[in-house]
């Protein structure tokens, strides 16, 4: 339930009253008696308390580090082992060998 500023149009009286959304405003100053007007407040700060609210905010260390090793091997392509190396020479030289 949201807290609400009024402050008397008479008296010059500023006050706040805790009510629910749907109850009705006051009208009337606690004090004199005379009129009041609501004003308009700025609210109060959202307090955004938990273990977060996006999928990504909140990672462990090891995870993003895990994500970043993925990223980084996909721009790169893997090198290639010297067995690799030796199988597509010889493939190679018999291929130009039977030619």
């Amino acid at each position: 339930m949201p807290t609400y500023d009024y402050k008397c149009q008479d008296c010059g009286y500023d006050f706040e009253k805790f009510q629910s959304i749907n109850a009705r405003k006051l009208t009337r100053c606690p004090r004199c008696g005379g009129k009041v007007k609501r004003l308009i407040g700025t609210g109060s700060g959202i307090i955004f308390k938990g273990s977060g609210f996006y999928e990504t905010d909140y990672r462990s260390k090891s995870y993003k580090a895990g994500k970043k090793k993925e990223k980084d091997s996909l721009k790169t392509p893997p090198k290639k082992t010297s067995k690799e190396k030796k199988e597509k020479s010889s493939a190679a030289t018999s291929d130009s060998a039977s030619s």
